[in-house]
């Protein structure tokens, strides 16, 4: 098999912050790279990240949101996995999982003193232990260890260039937050699409708003699509939300601004279900398993991971693609440089759900195997996403 992910765009979300520091003049290099994203920039940017905005269900509902469609410049894809707090690292770091190492949902980090066996799941959303209602995992796990590398929102600031966050109270110097964006900048509390509009119509209209650059973030369309279905009407409610609040900020936007909206994975509906947790044959001789219900991370005990691999792969079938953490590597699911010490966090099986089958965790995680919509995989319902310029 080779990477899966070869078939998809070239351009991922980790291109995206880049071409915007290209557009502000810090990465001249680029300007000589016919194959690298453009994005033109004048004085300000707004970059609106709207969580399960994939193009498929955008394509498939165009009549709900005639503008995102009509502003829809071309179709990147988010990256492996699919997952929010990798997209959001691998945005704002410009680089894939395999450099930034925030590797899924859940999975076991390097940093630690024990021993393999005493080693701890990070929930990497909720940074929380062992599951997403557990005890915080900031002190066990310190956000700025786990993800070091620097961002361009720090390289932005570094540069002169004013920064801004549009996003919910709870995202203020959340951990994911110190993680993936590490830089504090200016914080305007906002969930809903009025506030949201309202927030960056201020910032940008302000006749002092000099270079800067504006995060925002909406996530109501995602949690329709897991409790309800991607395409329910709960689901096409708030993508018609998103498109007025996209053609209102529009309409107030100054010639000095740059709006750039897109997401950080689509979502397909949930399938066939296999519970991993009440299947004997895929818990024997494991040690943990993380990850989400489209991507999981299986580790072994000791020794134990060729007898795990071939029992992952008779139970499943074509349920899932499995291989090793080595083969996973070698064709570069997770980008094509991993450090040593974020392999070590890769499963040593990893497992890859096809079709709408969906691997479950019902003990662990009651409410995500409940879902009526999931994402991580490599399908283009999940894996692509507008780029949308103004």
């Amino acid at each position: 098999m080779i990477n899966p992910l070869d078939s998809l765009p070239t351009n991922s979300l980790s291109d995206v912050l880049p071409a915007i520091a290209a557009g502000f003049g810090l990465l001249p290099d680029r300007a000589s790279d016919d194959t690298a994203m453009r994005i033109p920039v004048n004085q300000s940017v707004v970059l609106l990240l709207i969580d399960g905005l994939g193009s498929e269900l955008l394509a498939a509902h165009t009549d709900l949101a005639p503008t995102l469609a009509s502003l829809a410049t071309t179709t990147i894809r988010a990256g492996f996995p699919a997952t929010t707090a990798t997209s959001l690292t691998s945005l704002s770091v410009g680089a894939p999982c395999g450099v930034h190492g925030i590797i899924g949902y859940s999975f076991i980090p390097d940093i630690t003193a024990g021993a393999t066996s005493h080693r701890r799941i990070l929930n990497s959303l909720r940074w929380s232990l062992d599951t997403a209602d557990g005890q915080t995992a900031v002190y066990e796990y310190p956000p700025e260890s786990i993800q070091s590398s620097t961002s361009f929102l720090q390289r932005f600031a570094e540069s002169g260039v004013k920064i801004s966050h549009v996003t919910p109270a709870y995202q203020r110097d959340s951990p994911l937050t110190r993680a993936a964006f590490r830089e504090r900048g200016e914080h305007h509390p906002a969930s809903t699409t009025g506030e949201i509009r309202d927030a960056v119509r201020r910032i940008v209209g302000s006749p002092n708003a000099g270079r800067r650059f504006v995060y925002a973030y909406f996530g109501d369309l995602d949690m329709q699509g897991h409790l309800h279905g991607p395409g329910s009407p709960e689901w096409t409610a708030t993508l018609s939300e998103v498109n007025t609040m996209v053609s209102e900020i529009v309409d107030g936007l100054p010639e000095s601004c740059t709006l750039v909206v897109t997401g950080d994975h689509g979502m397909v509906p949930a399938g066939h279900v296999i519970d991993v947790e009440t299947t004997p044959e895929l818990m024997a001789d494991v040690l943990a398993v993380a990850g989400e219900a489209r991507v999981r991370h299986v580790y072994t005990h000791d020794g134990a991971d060729g007898a795990v691999y071939d029992a992952w792969s008779a139970t499943l079938g074509t349920d899932a693609h499995v291989v090793t953490r080595d083969r996973a590597i070698d064709e570069g699911w997770f980008g094509d440089r991993v450090g040593p010490d974020i392999a070590s966090r890769i499963g040593d099986i990893v497992a890859v759900a096809t079709g709408h089958t969906i691997l479950t965790r019902s003990i662990a995680e009651p409410v995500e195997s409940t879902m009526a919509g999931h994402h991580g995989a490599w399908t283009p319902a999940e894996q692509l996403v507008p780029l949308i310029l103004s």
